[in-house]
């Protein structure tokens, strides 16, 4: 298993679990990925290198978080705060009116209906919107997002409050730039198959903390993890039918080998796999993907600036603030620390360090009145370039499947053909994927992908 992400972990963990004794190779000294966290020299804090959430609709990542133990170490919440400059509040979520609520999809209506950030013209095209979503999308559309918005009439506040801030960072790319389908799963999942179906949910410890329980299950069940270790080629014999791993400290033998690297590392290391018929495809598929950065700001106050635990900002260069002292409890002290997440934001990547925090720091004190008595006692900015794969249309002709050109040798990551998006949930389906194949090549087959959440209310007789 080469790569300790989230799509490497849940693979490894799943084929533990089946039985097979696996060896996870991880470049770096911790797990996690591209979801991970460390010490930062420059503010000497533990962090995320970005906040990651779940939803009720991941339920792969669900079930890898309850095969390694870490499920009540994630905190829930089915209400989105959106707050305007100035301080106004709108709150999205399922509204209960009676003991069981509103059935899917009008569970969410009666606070959409009350929202003050939106107009009643607003409030209208996105109804219209979400009718239209209701029916099915092929899958092979060519249209994007934003023409699609565009054709069916969305206001200027449906456009910058909910679809370019809400729809585009849960894609992390600009609505010009997303595929109808995956647009519409989004929509589907969140807001209309079910009121759990949208729920986020944030993890209460660090990243790495988090998955460092994916070392411990790994070793409970005869399985090992080969920290800095970087895998530089790969060679195949066919007459013992094993691999032969090329690493600086040695080469390393296995029956099976899993890449579970992001796209571009999958890149770097085809020249250095066998001859195969179909591995020039496969470098021609990985060619088509293409990154969206993600910037976060972390700022440290001298005090409390908010008791909210999250919130969407808008009408701002940043977008989502988190409340780190209030997510994870175990940190102490008398002031706060908070997390402001831009998505889908080239132009924010581009500035400095400097600029960024004070553009933050700004726009911050313009939701918050806090902020201007309070003490800015640290502050750093963490760009990651590579967060996520573009989602444009036509995107999935260059996804694979976890069968690679290879025998006995399989892909995960969250760009191969899960259905999903670029999340942490496209990650574990992928690991399950090739976990399920692994244990299908050996003649033990077995279910380890797990279900997705069926729709509830209504939309049971909705087909899509």
């Amino acid at each position: 298993m080469v790569g300790g992400g989230v799509a490497g972990m849940s693979a490894a963990c799943a084929l533990a679990e089946a039985g097979l004794r696996v060896q996870l190779i991880e470049r770096r000294g911790y797990l996690g990925g591209r979801a991970s966290s460390y010490l930062h020299p420059g503010v000497n804090e533990v962090i995320d290198n970005c906040q990651h959430v779940l939803f009720g609709c991941c339920t792969n990542l669900q079930g890898f978080y309850r095969r390694i133990g870490v499920a009540d170490k994630i905190h829930w919440t089915s209400e989105m705060i959106m707050i305007e400059p100035g301080g106004r509040r709108s709150l999205l979520g399922p509204s209960r009116l009676g003991p069981l609520g509103l059935p899917a999809p009008l569970h969410s209506l009666p606070k959409l209906m009350a929202a003050k950030a939106f107009t009643f013209a607003d409030k209208l095209a996105l109804g219209r919107a979400f009718c239209g979503l209701m029916r099915p999308v092929r899958s092979d559309s060519t249209e994007n997002l934003g023409a699609w918005l565009k054709r069916n009439g969305q206001t200027k506040g449906a456009l910058d409050r909910f679809w370019r801030l809400v729809i585009a960072s849960a894609l992390n790319a600009d609505i010009d730039s997303i595929a109808l389908p995956y647009a519409a799963k989004v929509i589907r999942e969140l807001f209309m198959n079910s009121a759990f179906a949208g729920s986020m949910g944030m993890s209460t410890v660090p990243l790495s903390e988090l998955y460092a329980s994916a070392q411990r299950y790994l070793e409970q069940n005869r399985s090992s993890i080969r920290f800095n270790t970087n895998v530089e080629a790969a060679e195949w014999d066919e007459e013992t039918s094993q691999w032969t791993l090329a690493t600086r400290s040695g080469p390393l033998m296995s029956e099976f080998l899993v890449l579970a690297l992001p796209f571009e590392a999958t890149a770097k290391l085809l020249p250095h796999m066998p001859p195969a018929g179909k591995a020039d495809a496969l470098g021609s598929q990985l060619e088509h993907h293409e990154h969206w950065p993600i910037c976060s700001v972390h700022l440290w106050f001298d005090r409390e600036i908010t008791t909210l635990d999250h919130a969407v900002l808008l009408d701002r260069e940043i977008h989502w603030l988190y409340n780190k002292s209030r997510l994870q409890p175990w940190r102490k002290g008398n002031g706060s620390y908070v997390e402001l997440v831009v998505s889908a934001s080239r132009g924010f990547a581009e500035l400095t360090r400097e600029q960024a925090i004070a553009q933050a720091v700004r726009e911050l004190g313009e939701f918050f009145p806090e902020v201007a008595s309070a003490k800015l006692e640290k502050a750093t900015l963490v760009k990651e370039m590579r967060a996520t794969f573009g989602v444009p249309p036509g995107i999935d002709a260059a996804r694979p499947t976890s069968v690679s050109p290879w025998a006995n040798c399989f892909l995960a990551g969250d760009w191969t053909a899960t259905g999903w998006p670029s999340t942490m949930e496209s990650a574990a389906r992928s690991g399950h994927l090739a976990a399920e194949a692994i244990c299908k090549s050996i003649g033990e087959p077995r279910t380890i992908l797990e279900a997705d959440l069926k729709p509830r209310g209504l939309m049971r007789w909705i087909s899509f």
